[in-house]
């Protein structure tokens, strides 16, 4: 017997995102699609033709792969401010780098051109981007091996769009398919016609082995297809191939290959996922063709921006105007980017235009708009007044509002807010909310969402440094990440009187420019005594920060220079009674050649409870996924009750791909609704290792038969360990994941237990010889991924679609006797012993399990893992046997 693989099939929520996402469906044209060039992509007129080739060719295609259902109706190309100004670029409205569903950059690795969809969710739910390269889109040469560019698109649309997956698997290209069959390699369909060959040094081939102890192929072997082949699928296979123009459906889905889309999607075809989609759903097949895309080709003109900020009664209660000054401060002298054009607009019952826009050029203009920030407050609240305050702001130096940006900031109720919403709507202008305190108006986040903008709150909890961080999470989303301020440390304590505050602040070897260290202190007119020191140990003390004369709680120090990469110690006494103190680091890329490391907090917006809540952090450099870290979560509720979540990035329960980078969590323990804010906290040591993203990428043959010919393309480049496996040092990041609004919370918080355990997504099976087996598995919690659960089932049989769903309680109970559960997150095992177990060579057996709670609520089935069986006469196989 020897182990062929195992499938995780697994549903997740919406990521932020996607959540956010401006494509439009209108009668099967998807319109609005944003493609963005990266700022650093030298300037190439051939890189915006052949975009407009490509879609063009990828609407007729994915018109016909889709049965005359969908098409690509208007495109946004996003051309960089870095580019010459040309009459017919427009400017860019609400369209940013940062949310585009298409970017086209350099890979952050010496090599690789693979057009790739980064995915996190589970099957059927959308990606977040999809990756081109400039290369892969002027060199002619990429196309012998990816295909023509249109079809790459609707290979990774399909991905981005349906949440389906890939049909071929670099890590695991061929399979036993039973009996006294050879191997086959892995695809859709299975009756893609090609030869399996070794290719040698002097460029000729041999045909492969198999090896008798996996009865695989052996290592170097590869499938090479015939050019001409006798079937229209699969696009998810390889789209490169010209008979190619449709999906593997339940006719031709091959079951047994070991592929991701077996693999997350229990078995269903890509067809099937994406006819149950919400497209689908709303779509009819078209009587006639559809017309040519529209594209529309627009450019990031500077940051125009409005801080728009109450200063009504209501924020002279729990200090808030104080804090307000502190926080916007922040943000004007470090956080908004050089060049930028900023004005500051405040209101009450009416609006006042503090300033009209100036552009950042220097620090001494950066501390001339900080003297424009309120001190004082009283009045009633119009957010309205404020907003139309802000767009005669812009239209003072503009023809329009297209493009600008407000932050708005408000603690009030105002129950006239809707009364602009035809106005911001048209404006064409983005707003960002700050929602301060638990009073603000409802409809505040409405204006965010009709706008693209940003959503964020706030609570007057001292315990909390959450306006700092909404201020610090506000960037252009223009791509220009060497332009971006990065938050490395937000941290809160309450000292007593003539105690200590103690820390330390990593900062690495990819940032060090522009670094500030802000301590504030929320009572005492007396500045507590600072010091810090820098890796090498020079010392800072009192008389090197700067306090602020109009807000006598704040002081600053700016680093001269690049900041010394290493740990720096920090010690903060306070003099007098006792308060909270808090300390704000930020800094930005050592250089524009240096990437630097990134968090992102994902989540949906807006959750109904008791659907289960995942919250996501991917932390990455470049493209790259960064491995290792210690990820921490912090969910505070509008009363300012605050817990705090480790993620990770294990592969198991909410998290799809183990050491993906992408780190994740199921939340169960909301207490109330309203609004909730989001930060999340990553600490690394020492050498961090990662990884390139092979997952979800357009397939790139090795080569074709062409009239029995064999005739190879370039071999991909191989890219070494050192490449992708970097010593950055520790490194501290900080960041917002702004405001979520949850709701169907009953009062008090659930009392009884409604949640069950998670679906085991990574059971996995071993065998061990005489028809027994090894499975092993992450234990799942009471709660989804958290506690412990009460007791496991174990089912087993001949057919894979007798373990999913309903049919998981009819299918061959395991004995499970002797077997405990463990707490959340510890790796199980359990030995099982076919008795009885007579079935012929070549037979695949299926096994999955499911955990059930205290309470008596039964998780989903697992993935389903799957074992052949050889004859016993084969050599005894191998402890590194492959599991998917």
């Amino acid at each position: 017997m020897a182990l062929s693989w195992w499938l995780l099939p697994l549903t997740l929520q919406v990521l932020h995102g996607v959540a956010d996402a401006t494509v439009k469906l209108n009668n099967g044209g998807f319109e609005d699609l944003v493609i963005a060039i990266n700022p650093q992509v030298p300037e190439d007129n051939k890189i915006v033709d052949n975009i407009k080739g490509m879609v063009q060719e990828a609407s007729a295609y994915l018109f016909g792969a889709t049965q005359k259902r969908f098409y690509f109706k208007t495109v946004k190309v996003i051309i960089p401010s870095t580019w010459k100004t040309k009459a017919d670029y427009q400017r860019v409205t609400r369209e940013s780098y940062d949310k585009a569903e298409i970017i086209v950059a350099a890979p952050y690795l010496k090599h690789g051109d693979d057009p790739y969809t980064l995915q996190y969710g589970g099957c059927g739910e959308p990606g977040r981007y999809i990756h081109l390269t400039p290369n892969f889109l002027t060199n002619d040469k990429l196309l012998d091996a990816y295909g023509p560019r249109g079809r790459v698109l609707v290979h990774e649309w399909a991905h981005l769009r349906w949440g389906v997956f890939d049909e071929y698997n670099n890590d695991a290209p061929f399979y036993t398919p039973g009996g006294n069959s050879m191997p086959e390699a892995t695809r859709c369909p299975a009756t893609f016609k090609g030869s399996y060959v070794v290719p040698l040094a002097d460029g000729t081939t041999r045909p492969c082995k198999v090896e008798p102890k996996t009865q695989l192929y052996e290592s170097g072997c590869q499938f090479i297809p015939e050019r001409n082949q006798n079937t229209p699928t699969s696009i998810m296979y390889v789209q490169s191939i010209p008979s190619v123009t449709q999906f593997c459906d339940k006719s031709n889905h091959n079951t047994k290959a070991t592929n991701m889309q077996n693999k997350m999607c229990n078995y269903r075809s890509t067809w099937d996922v994406i006819t149950t989609s919400p497209d689908f759903a709303k779509s009819t097949p078209q009587t006639a063709p559809p017309p040519s895309p529209t594209i529309f080709l627009l450019q990031k003109q500077e940051r125009v921006l409005c801080l728009v900020l109450d200063v009504s009664g209501s924020m002279g209660s729990s200090n808030r105007i104080g804090r307000l000054k502190q926080a916007s401060e922040i943000f004007i002298l470090q956080i908004i980017e050089a060049g930028s054009w900023v004005g500051v607009v405040t209101f009450n019952s009416a609006a006042t235009i503090q300033t009209q826009l100036k552009q950042i050029s220097s620090d001494s203009v950066r501390k001339t708009l900080a003297g424009y920030l309120p001190t004082s407050a009283g009045g009633g609240t119009n957010i309205c007044s404020g907003v139309r305050s802000g767009f005669q702001v812009f239209l003072k130096k503009y023809p329009n509002t297209r493009g600008c940006e407000i932050v708005l900031l408000t603690d009030g109720e105002d129950n006239q807010v809707n009364s602009c919403f035809a106005e911001v709507q048209n404006s064409g202008s983005i707003i960002h909310t700050i929602a301060l305190g638990p009073s603000a108006a409802k409809g505040l986040e409405t204006l965010a969402d009709m706008t693209g903008g940003l959503k964020f709150a706030a609570t007057d909890s001292l315990n909390s440094n959450g306006l700092i961080d909404a201020f610090s999470g506000i960037s252009s989303g223009s791509g220009d990440i060497s332009q971006q301020s990065i938050q490395l440390e937000s941290k809160v304590n309450n000292v007593a009187a003539k105690k200590w505050m103690y820390g330390t602040v990593s900062i690495d070897k990819t940032v060090g420019k522009d670094t500030f260290f802000v301590i504030t202190w929320s009572a005492s007119t007396t500045p507590p005594t600072m010091l810090l020191t820098d890796p090498k140990g020079k010392k800072y003390s009192t008389k090197d920060f700067v306090l602020d004369k109009s807000n006598l709680q704040t002081a600053r120090l700016q680093i001269s220079g690049i900041a010394e990469a290493g740990d720096w110690g920090y010690a903060l006494q306070n003099q007098n009674t006792a308060q909270t103190m808090t300390i704000t680091v930020t800094s930005r890329s050592r250089s524009a050649s240096v990437l630097p490391v990134l968090v992102t907090p994902l989540i949906k917006k807006t959750h109904q409870f008791p659907n289960p809540l995942v919250i996501y952090a991917e932390v990455s450099q470049g493209f790259l996924p960064v491995t290792g870290a210690k990820v921490t979560a912090t969910i505070e509720a509008d009363n300012g009750a605050a817990e705090n979540l480790d993620l990770l990035d294990n592969g198991a329960g909410a998290d799809i791909i183990k050491d993906d980078g992408i780190y994740s969590r199921y939340y169960t323990s909301l207490k109330a609704n309203g609004r909730h804010n989001l930060k999340v906290r990553v600490q690394g040591q020492g050498k961090t290792g990662r990884r390139i993203r092979r997952q979800s990428q357009a397939f790139y043959a090795p080569g074709f038969i062409n009239n029995g010919a064999i005739n190879m393309n370039p071999p991909k480049p191989e890219v070494r360990d050192d490449d992708i496996e970097v010593d950055v040092g520790n490194f501290s990041r900080v960041a917002s994941g702004g405001a979520f609004v949850v709701s169907g919370v009953p009062p008090g918080g659930s009392k009884k237990d409604i949640f069950p355990p998670c679906r085991i997504t990574d059971l996995e099976i071993k065998p061990l010889g005489d028809y027994q087996f090894l499975l092993s598995w992450t234990a799942p919690g009471n709660d989804y991924d958290e506690g412990k659960a009460e007791r496991y089932e174990i089912k087993m049989s001949e057919n894979p679609s007798a373990l999913i769903d309903a049919a998981f309680q009819t299918a061959t109970s395991v004995n499970t006797a002797g077997l405990k559960t463990e707490v959340a997150g510890v790796k199980q095992s359990f030995q099982y012993n076919a008795e009885n177990f007579k079935k012929s060579n070549g037979t695949s057996i299926y096994f999955a399990i499911r955990a059930i709670d205290g309470g008596n609520n039964v998780g989903e089935a697992s993935n389903i893992a799957r074992a052949v069986v050889l004859l016993p006469i084969l050599p005894t196989i191998p402890d590194d046997t492959f599991c998917l």
